[in-house]
């Protein structure tokens, strides 16, 4: 491939969600026939046109790094899944949206990715409330994905999105709704395809056009936070 600027995007959520057949229908535009799991990390590059059809657009690699394993893995499993952490640019939180637990743990995710140069007393969770300035306040882009959408029962559709609406909000990041075995999702033009260009010219232009990069540097306050979020009871 030639020679362009890159940056690196982590590709977080639980086993099941769905993260490999949506990194290679984002990398290959195509459906993944086969998924299978991904042990450690896997990495996809995908071009993408930042502020395409406008005098500054740009050609850049976005390399997708597919975090496997669990929320809940040993501390020494979480070490290990921490160097995958390092220079990252921006993140994109994945989750089955006929599984709530697998929303939920978005939070998880994102806390163990963000704090990872921060000590184990970095946050403290308690049964009250959660600190959501943490989102409001951190500088790598979010997005957030829900998967398997086309297997939402009729009549959970409203409740189901209605709760990862709020979800979105606590991160402070853009939502997408999609089937992986479905690229019309994604096709140009739509509201998706609009979303997901959108934040990859964010993460882009915060790496290449912002005097302090928004790499990863990990939370330098204690935060209170609870899992069991209201919109979650």
């Amino acid at each position: 491939m030639a020679s362009l600027d890159r940056v690196k995007v982590l590709v977080l959520g639980d086993s099941g969600v769905g993260k490999s057949s949506l990194v290679h229908l984002l990398c290959q535009n195509q459906v993944l026939g086969n998924p299978s799991w991904t042990v450690g990390c896997s990495v996809d590059v995908r071009v993408h046109d930042y502020k395409e059809g406008t005098p500054e657009e740009k050609t850049y690699y976005i390399e997708l790094w597919d975090v496997g394993g669990s929320v809940g893995s040993a501390s020494s499993v979480k070490s290990t899944r921490a160097v995958f952490y390092h220079s990252v640019n921006g993140i994109i939180l994945v989750h089955d949206l006929t599984n709530k637990k697998s929303s939920q743990n978005l939070y998880r995710w994102t806390l163990e990715a963000l704090n990872k140069d921060s000590s184990p007393t970095g946050v403290i969770v308690t049964n009250g409330d959660y600190d959501r300035e943490q989102f409001a306040e951190n500088p790598v882009p979010l997005l957030m994905i829900g998967t398997k959408f086309d297997q939402i029962p009729e009549n959970k559709r409203n409740e189901v999105l209605t709760r990862t609406a709020f979800l979105s909000e606590d991160f402070n990041a853009e939502e997408i709704n999609l089937d992986c075995t479905n690229p019309r999702y994604l096709a140009a033009g739509s509201s998706n395809a609009v979303k997901l260009s959108r934040f990859f010219d964010k993460v882009i232009e915060k790496r290449y056009f912002t005097k302090e990069s928004n790499q990863i540097t990990g939370f330098t306050d204690r935060k209170r936070f609870n899992f069991k979020s209201l919109h979650y009871d």
